[in-house]
């Protein structure tokens, strides 16, 4: 998922999508024709000339396939960037359409071999990203990180972006197979404005969590909400929340499929203090059946005051929000003094996958437009119209921030180098969408499963998972 604003990316994933990415025959007959570090080369177009202004040897003439999840960020973003690439190469042409079913849509055309240039691989019927690695169905991008960045031709691209977003599209070895075009802040979102009817500021225990929920009860609003059907949502707060209590190596055990990973102390204490929120009827009445934009329009609506979400809720949800809510987000509260990370730890990492298919007509083509994408210009344009910063380290100087989006700036300083990246939900999508996500700590917090019972229902999933032959697996470095 990356993490990004997205309105079908909160549908529940159908069991049978994603286990099917691709049929089986068409997938060994792709996997035989497929090899790492670039295109297949026999539908391609021709380079074009290699130029300081055209560095990736684009062809100026070939036309480009391009295809944009349309959900909370829209794709006007990706328009205004492919008018860019238009003035720089005006004998080509665009191809353009946005969609909120990847999946469905373009399961067909990596089957036939003639997929789109280049794909933002995002929402809840994304292709998985683990089987698209595995299977060797895209470009290897190290090309586009290599060629100098769009405005100082002495930097490389590579060098431009925020720390982990080259990281994060690597799996194995060198290659980067993925480009993170957002940069998401994850954490527990609120109102200043309602919290400060309460005469309450944001809770840095649990303790005092517990006690400004008790004092919003008494006033007739609850203290959480979530995407009661989407419950993957959980996980954006849960799982930073476990490591400030345990480690980043709880995590990392965790994505790393380890036997008992789930059992570890860490968990135990997490997921036992958000049950308590369900057990102290802090949860918004009705929260189970609500979809990602039904919860948050509830808390625009100052009838919860918490939500795990991501930094795209601020543009996602911008249609319902007063105008004196001053948005902000939150870093996960401290259990207690025996904490392994400070105070302000957090989840921040790319999102909004970029990629470039293996069997693209013009790959050279897709990775200048993500060149141009990670432009200052094309990246203060995206800050501005989505409310969300970009992968590219900078592009924020001399604009009017939102309250949401300056709250993530300030939540990211304060981390410094607190910030925690899980992989399970890149890694492993119907791992951590459809069975941690909806079949257990949706469970949980609608009071259907124990703590305990959620713990040992995740941990046979993982096992389950690490045990399939059929399903790629990846380590931390």
């Amino acid at each position: 998922m990356g993490t990004t604003p997205e309105f079908s990316r909160r549908d529940l994933i159908k069991r049978a999508a994603a286990a099917g990415l691709f049929a089986v025959p068409a997938m060994s007959a792709l996997s035989a024709c497929a090899s790492s570090g670039g295109g297949s080369g026999e539908n391609q177009v021709g380079k074009g000339k290699k130029s300081a202004k055209n560095p990736l040897a684009v062809n100026e003439t070939a036309p480009l396939d391009v295809v944009i999840f349309n959900g909370g960020f829209g794709d006007q973003y990706a328009k205004d960037a492919e008018a860019a690439y238009l003035s720089a190469f005006p004998k080509a042409r665009v191809k353009h359409a946005a969609t909120q079913d990847i999946q469905t849509e373009l399961q067909p055309r990596f089957n036939g071999g003639t997929p789109p240039d280049l794909i933002d691989n995002s929402g809840a019927k994304q292709m998985d990203m683990g089987t698209l690695v595995g299977k060797q169905q895209l470009t290897d991008l190290n090309a586009l990180l290599d060629a100098p960045s769009f405005d100082d031709p002495a930097k490389k691209v590579r060098d431009t972006l925020r720390p982990g977003v080259v990281e994060m599209g690597q799996f194995e070895g060198s290659e980067t197979w993925i480009l993170y075009y957002a940069y998401t802040v994850y954490g527990v979102w609120y109102s200043k404005t309602n919290l400060q009817k309460l005469d309450a500021q944001y809770p840095e225990t649990w303790d005092d969590m517990l006690k400004v929920c008790e004092a919003a009860k008494k006033k007739g609003i609850a203290g959480w909400t979530y995407a009661g059907k989407y419950p993957y949502y959980l996980p954006f707060s849960l799982y930073p929340f476990i490591a400030k209590i345990g480690g980043v190596e709880v995590l990392n055990r965790i994505d790393n499929l380890e036997p008992n990973a789930w059992k570890d102390p860490a968990v135990k204490a997490a997921f036992d203090a958000y049950y308590e929120l369900y057990k102290k009827g802090y949860i918004l009445q009705g929260t189970p059946g609500l979809t990602h934009i039904e919860s948050q329009t509830a808390w625009n609506e100052g009838k919860a005051l918490f939500i795990p979400n991501g930094s795209w809720v601020e543009n996602e949800s911008k249609k319902t929000t007063p105008r004196d809510f001053r948005m902000a987000v939150g870093a996960p509260s401290s259990l207690d003094k025996n904490d392994k990370m400070a105070f302000g730890t957090l989840w921040a990492a790319g999102g909004e996958p970029f990629i470039v298919p293996k069997n693209a007509k013009n790959p050279q083509g897709g990775m200048e437009l993500l060149r141009v994408m990670l432009g200052k210009k094309s990246s203060q344009n995206f800050v501005q119209k989505v409310s969300s910063l970009t992968s590219f380290n900078g592009g924020t100087e001399g604009l009017a921030l939102p309250p949401g989006l300056a709250s993530s700036q300030e939540a990211l300083a304060k981390a410094g180098k607190n910030v925690v990246n899980p992989r399970i939900q890149d890694w492993y999508v119907a791992l951590q969408k459809e069975k941690i996500g909806v079949g257990a700590l949706g469970e949980m917090m609608a009071g259907r499963l124990t703590p305990d019972e959620a713990i040992t229902k995740i941990q046979r999933f993982a096992d389950e998972t690490a045990k399939d032959d059929s399903v790629k697996k990846y380590k931390h470095k």
